[in-house]
């Protein structure tokens, strides 16, 4: 698999990315295996998880399967810290954000996490002291790059001038939920992190599963779209516009001879800015799909018909200042 550098930095990571949310909860220790081994097999690299998902369990079964399935040398660990759900609260005080930090250490059964990201912004913590906890876990070792993760243009903008203002470690990354059907990160937070050296990693990149064409003709009744914990989560892209794209990304994928998911992978994944897209599965059946990307290449006459019909709507100021 091809390597980018993550952002402005000597970070090199896969252009694809393991995300681990379902494992634990969707997908068991033996399922979770198949799928790591298959995704280093080819060649990828970054595995992206947060001390939340499954309640730390994500984390644990990625720690179990590292020296069991593959070397720590074969991947860079990428997780999370900020969200407290048990009190439904967001916590970036230094104290939380260290102390995160070292349990996460502890269920991947390792002494540093390649990349160490802000899951969401604060509004009650001062960004100074967040950014002190990552200062802290860069000069310790605990982590060897620091990136965030949900946060709007202003904050990202904020945050990675800040760090970079005062001399401190540089905010490598973002993570963000972009695709065909999400492209409202393009009015702020992507000139942002172009502006500022930072890579781009998109969250639900193929449309929280819609862009796989499997809800074209209804709901699945094994589909997440029919479970009552992700119904709301799915059904905001069943509607007229995003039907639209679904069937123009069904229509290329015809054209080209591979399947819907694959275009619309393809498409994220050569956006401006990306680094690697995220891609969780449920079964390693689901993951080989995705990795089949790697191979494709979009025409430019097919990427700039996607890019027309799923083009987002720009106003004041977007519109006028470039």
């Amino acid at each position: 698999m091809e390597l980018r550098a993550l952002g402005h930095s000597g970070l090199m990571v896969s252009r694809l990315a393991l995300g681990t949310m379902s494992w634990g909860r969707d997908t068991e220790a033996d399922d979770a295996a198949e799928q790591l081994k298959a995704f280093t097999d080819v060649g990828g690299s970054l595995v992206d998880t947060a001390d939340v998902y499954a309640d730390g369990r994500a984390e644990e079964i990625l720690g179990e399967l590292i020296g069991s399935v593959v070397p720590r040398s074969a991947v860079q660990i990428a997780t999370k810290a900020v969200a407290v759900p048990a009190l439904r609260r967001r916590d970036a005080s230094r104290g939380h954000l260290l102390s995160a930090l070292d349990a996460s250490l502890a269920r991947l059964r390792t002494d540093h996490v390649d990349l160490w990201q802000l899951h969401a912004w604060d509004p009650h913590t001062p960004l100074e002291e967040t950014l002190s906890a990552v200062d802290i876990a860069v000069s310790t070792g605990r982590a060897r790059y620091v990136g965030m993760s949900n946060y709007t243009g202003w904050q990202t903008a904020k945050a990675a001038t800040w760090q970079l203002a005062h001399g401190r470690p540089r905010l490598i990354s973002t993570q963000v939920e972009y695709s065909l059907l999400e492209r409202g990160v393009e009015r702020e937070v992507v000139p942002a992190a172009l502006d500022l050296g930072i890579g781009l990693l998109p969250w639900s990149p193929l449309g929280r599963g819609v862009l796989t064409g499997k809800y074209r003709h209804g709901t699945p009744a094994d589909s997440r779209g029919a479970s009552p914990h992700f119904e709301r989560f799915v059904g905001r892209f069943l509607d007229h516009r995003s039907a639209r794209v679904v069937e123009a990304v069904a229509t290329a994928a015809d054209g080209l001879g591979v399947s819907p998911l694959t275009v619309s992978l393809a498409w994220i994944r050569d956006r401006p800015g990306v680094t690697a897209p995220v891609v969780g599965a449920r079964t390693v059946g689901q993951l080989m799909q995705s990795l089949q990307t790697e191979a494709l290449t979009l025409p430019a006459e097919i990427r700039r018909a996607l890019d027309d019909v799923s083009a987002p709507e720009f106003g004041y100021p977007e519109r006028d200042g470039g």
